[in-house]
């Protein structure tokens, strides 16, 4: 067994019950979980690997609830910079008809490096098209090369232009082939047990891509196997649109409908969710996963989070797909949420610590965990540090840790996921970030053309 001991922390944030701020803290992790936490007088003074964080903020690895990996690819499509949600899909479906798995195994480590760098340690990504034999299956292969814990969604469309969806034809799947690699995954990856670094989600993309046959029959599935449900749900007034036209129902309608709200169920976005939907989403566990930086670049609106807070909702953070945000930093979403909240709903709409426990209780509760999102003894080893000795924090240490929040986000200076440092001085260990680089800017150059 090994033995690691963070310590000396300028603060180290626990997030847990008490939320507690430890001055000169400390955490104590024995393999892959945590041991102690506490005041460093109070913990060993020795442990076989050690790091020193004087200086640094502490907090639980950040959790991203939300992200397409694969349109890392195509960031700042010149023909998709001015688009509304539809419209920019429209012109980004016909390239991303041409992935391949090598795209789809690329774009995943990028965006997975990206991550741990803000602060990341737990993601779900929610692949929702295959062209040209891409399976999730090269998405997972990547997370288990530089070890992130992962929630693989397996997403799909199966109804095209010519029924009515969003989609062009030849990038939707049948419906029962779907529900079949579904299965197929659930029982080579999911790992139900406390602690697992591999889950597999049931994702549907949207109401505008998939039936409500396919719906109910991934609910009944998905619950069959005791795993999570995602998919997207009213991110703009457009999808609130072919929600009342296509099914007669609000969104959240639609979602009770399908069998598509309880605590296993998380949506993406809900920017337009109306108060019953609020009401519905705090009365059965259902989650959100809120992404402000899309949704300002998408104009889709601001969503009510402040409300589904104050509601018993449960929210968390995620950074959507890097063409509608065109970056992965999640410290940087945890600070635009909090902005975002003020722009709509006035200065005090959002703290800075309420931004950041979206980031971190509130991912884990969207993702049905209760082993990540805290640094507390029997909890998941993952802790990432910020170091306070830059310029951006200078004149903030008064509040280091709403310093995090309200200064210019940083990247890590160490990482730690499941007990194992994968980054060190502020540099990635588990890749080359050159090789992993270079490979997607060609890839990206071969796809867009």
């Amino acid at each position: 067994m090994s033995t690691l001991l963070i310590r000396h922390a300028r603060v180290l944030v626990t997030m847990d019950a008490q939320r507690r701020e430890i001055a000169d803290g400390a955490v104590f992790i024995r393999d892959n979980v945590i041991e102690q936490v506490g005041p460093g007088a109070d913990l060993p003074d020795h442990a076989d690997s050690i790091i020193d964080a004087t200086g640094q903020v502490v907090v639980p690895g950040l959790i991203n609830s939300h992200q397409h990996m694969f349109q890392s690819l195509t960031r700042a499509v010149p023909a998709a910079q001015d688009a509304a949600l539809f419209d920019w899909l429209g012109h980004l479906y016909p390239i991303w008809a041409g992935l391949t798995p090598a795209m789809i195994h690329a774009s995943t480590r990028t965006a997975m490096a990206e991550l741990m760098l803000s602060g990341c340690t737990t993601t779900s990504d929610h692949l929702y098209i295959f062209p040209n034999g891409c399976r999730l299956d090269d998405s997972i292969e990547a997370a288990q090369t530089i070890g992130m814990r992962f929630h693989a969604a397996r997403g799909a469309m199966s109804v095209g232009q010519s029924q009515g969806g969003l989609p062009p034809d030849r990038l939707v799947e049948d419906e029962a082939a779907i529900l079949r690699d579904t299965q197929r995954l659930i029982e080579t990856y999911h790992d139900s047990r406390r602690h697992a670094m591999q889950r597999i989600v049931v994702a549907p993309c949207s109401p505008f891509s998939v039936s409500q046959d396919l719906m109910r029959e991934s609910a009944r599935l998905a619950r069959s196997y005791g795993v999570s449900m995602h998919t997207h749900l009213a991110e703009n007034s457009s999808d609130v649109t072919y929600s009342r036209e296509k099914f007669n129902m609000t969104p959240a309608e639609y979602a009770e409908d399908c069998g598509w709200v309880g605590h296993d169920v998380w949506h993406a976005h809900c920017v337009q969710l109306d108060p019953a939907g609020i009401a519905l989403f705090a009365r059965t566990g259902t989650g959100v996963a809120h992404c402000p930086c899309s949704n300002m670049r998408l104009a889709s609106g601001i969503a009510p989070v402040r409300a589904m807070l104050d509601h018993g909702v449960a929210v968390g953070l995620g950074v959507d797909g890097s063409a509608s945000n065109d970056g992965a930093h999640l410290l940087g979403e945890v600070r635009q949420a909090m902005l975002l909240q003020r722009v709509g709903f006035g200065p005090a709409a959002m703290t800075a610590r309420e931004a950041l426990e979206m980031a971190t209780l509130g991912g884990a509760k969207v993702l049905n965990r209760d082993d990540i999102g805290a640094l507390a003894p029997g909890m998941s080893a993952d802790v990432v540090m910020f170091d306070m000795d830059q310029i951006g924090y200078a004149g903030a240490l008064h509040d280091p840790v709403a310093a995090l929040v309200f200064c210019t986000p940083t990247n890590v200076s160490h990482s730690v996921i499941n007990g194992r440092v994968v980054v060190r001085d502020g540099r990635c260990v588990t890749v080359d970030l050159g090789v992993v680089r270079e490979r997607h800017n060609r890839l990206a150059a071969e796809l867009v053309g």
